[in-house]
């Protein structure tokens, strides 16, 4: 599917079709999180009544769980299905996220919840980075990154409407009312891929073997890196802003959902400026972005016994955090070389490496005691290491230009002269 062989307007439907299901990715991975408190409770409840602190850290490993689940879906399910049409593939993803989620909002025990959480994380990788191929396809040449930041608008509209929408039902009838609501988002969004997304066709040449030579290329490693380590910053900060917005600025429960509006909308309006912007000036945007989030995330940590300011410092910290979410993605593309459809996929691993990473963090630095303002400082630390990551990985890919061996005709007037 590309501008030469679909109208605007298919392709408009088609593209609402997969932010339909990066919608519900967004709320099933993101609710949680503002749920948190609850979820503790209700599923450690003898935790609970002795230490919240303990039951909070514990009921985190939900969100790590989900976060590991994508780390092994991505390449895996990304490798294998490379060969198919993309359109049936997307079909099949979005209809096994919403068996996943279903089981999420069924399973009564923790361990059972925790083990729906592993397997509703699996397709996460997968639907975004086909669905980010597709995106690029309709766009065109110069335009990738913003067809990569509009299949991520639904993940970030997600943030402004589903999540704050899911955290109020999850506190007024109870935490799986908010998943129910997610594993109807897939049933609909499976529903309009497999009525508006024509054919499109996978790699039918293409081998798991040659996907995984993606792992070969140094700059792939550099990049994932920034996405695991600089990007799991935000995830410090945003798995624990419940107990921050609660415990550390005083203020009531119904505040959360509010307070997770806001970060939604810097979220939304992040992820656009920031398609914008990397394919303007890649480098720039990546290194600066990076920069912006360790000192935002040390300054919420300063202000947030202030409800105001907490919230004013939210919109700053999901706009700075989602402009490196296009950003990161389409760094990936520009170095995999012919692997894209594995490379798509694997951003959101090394996104979700850095989403288990700053869950598991900051919920350590909490039960050592140490504060809900704790995983604000260890976000910033976290963004810090990202930044000198993408620095080196800048130095290094410029030495190897300086130092290539020139070829062709450059290399025979070098020996003429």
């Amino acid at each position: 599917m590309t501008p030469s062989t679909s109208s605007r307007g298919a392709a408009k439907r088609a593209l609402l079709s997969l932010a339909i299901g990066s919608f519900g990715i967004g709320m099933t991975e993101f609710v949680v999180m503002g749920l948190l408190p609850d979820i503790a409770a209700d599923l450690l409840p003898a935790v609970w009544e002795v230490s919240p602190e303990d039951a909070l850290s514990r009921a985190g490993w939900l969100i790590s769980l989900y976060a590991l689940g994508v780390v092994i879906g991505a390449p895996t399910i990304a490798g294998f299905a490379a060969r198919f049409p993309r359109h049936r593939v997307m079909i099949v993803l979005a209809l096994a996220l919403t068996l996943f989620n279903a089981l999420t909002v069924v399973l009564p025990t923790f361990e059972l919840v925790a083990l729906s959480r592993l397997l509703a994380g699996l397709p996460h990788g997968a639907y975004f980075g086909i669905g980010a191929l597709v995106a690029a396809d309709v766009m065109g040449p110069g335009n990738r990154a913003k067809g990569v930041a509009f299949i991520l608008t639904g993940l970030t509209l997600a943030n402004v409407i589903g999540v704050p929408l899911g955290t109020f039902l999850g506190q007024q009838w109870g935490w799986r009312a908010a998943f129910a609501v997610v594993t109807l988002v897939f049933a609909v969004g499976a529903l309009c891929i497999g009525l508006f997304v024509p054919a499109h066709p996978g790699s039918p040449g293409r081998t798991m073997r040659e996907e995984l030579g993606v792992f070969r290329i140094g700059q792939v490693w550099f990049t994932l890196g920034v996405g695991a380590i600089g990007f799991g910053g935000f995830f410090a900060v945003y798995s624990y802003i419940a107990p921050l917005v609660t415990e550390v600025s005083g203020a009531d429960e119904w505040v959360v959902p509010i307070v997770l509006v806001l970060m939604g909308i810097g979220m939304t309006v992040g992820n656009l400026v920031g398609g914008h912007l990397a394919d303007i000036d890649l480098r720039r945007t990546l290194l600066w972005g990076l920069a912006a989030m360790a000192i935002v995330f040390a300054v919420l940590a300063l202000v947030s016994p202030w409800i105001f300011t907490l919230g004013l410092l939210v919109v700053v910290v999901g706009l700075v955090s989602s402009v490196l979410s296009p950003t990161i993605q389409t760094r990936l593309m520009d170095v995999s070389g012919d692997n894209q459809s594995i490379a798509a996929a694997l951003n959101h691993s090394a996104l979700n490496v850095g989403n288990s990473l700053g869950a598991l963090l900051g919920g350590s630095v909490i039960a050592l005691g140490w504060g809900f303002t704790a995983p604000a400082w260890v976000g910033a630390g976290l963004a810090g290491a990202g930044l000198l990551i993408a620095v080196v990985s800048y130095r290094v890919e410029e030495r190897r230009a300086r130092t290539a061996v020139p070829t062709g005709p450059s290399l025979v007037v070098r020996v003429v002269e």
